[in-house]
């Protein structure tokens, strides 16, 4: 019953490109969830990343520490700037 409601069951369908934005300190969504998932989405050729924010818990969005929050904006901005208007030329915050 778990296996069958389970993302990575179903991680070799997915063709939408995924951004997984993680806190380290997520106690409702466990890291190593995150990193199976971002596994899994590789393993079967979907495109994907993931970006970890140390220090940070489940409401990263809400309290996170400043630079975090700019930090993950940028990286959501990137994402939309190459997938949703294709600029291929798009670079990830991480090598600006």
């Amino acid at each position: 019953m778990y296996w069958d409601r389970s993302p990575l069951k179903y991680a070799k369908n997915v063709k939408t490109p995924i951004l997984i934005l993680h806190s380290e300190n997520d106690y409702r969504v466990p890291l190593e969830q995150a990193e199976q998932w971002f596994r899994a989405l590789k393993y079967y050729g979907a495109p994907a990343e993931i970006v970890m924010f140390p220090r940070e818990n489940h409401n990263l969005t809400r309290t996170g520490e400043p630079k975090h929050l700019v930090e993950s904006m940028n990286w959501q901005l990137y994402w939309f700037d190459q997938y949703l208007k294709g600029n291929l030329n798009a670079v990830p915050p991480d090598m600006k």
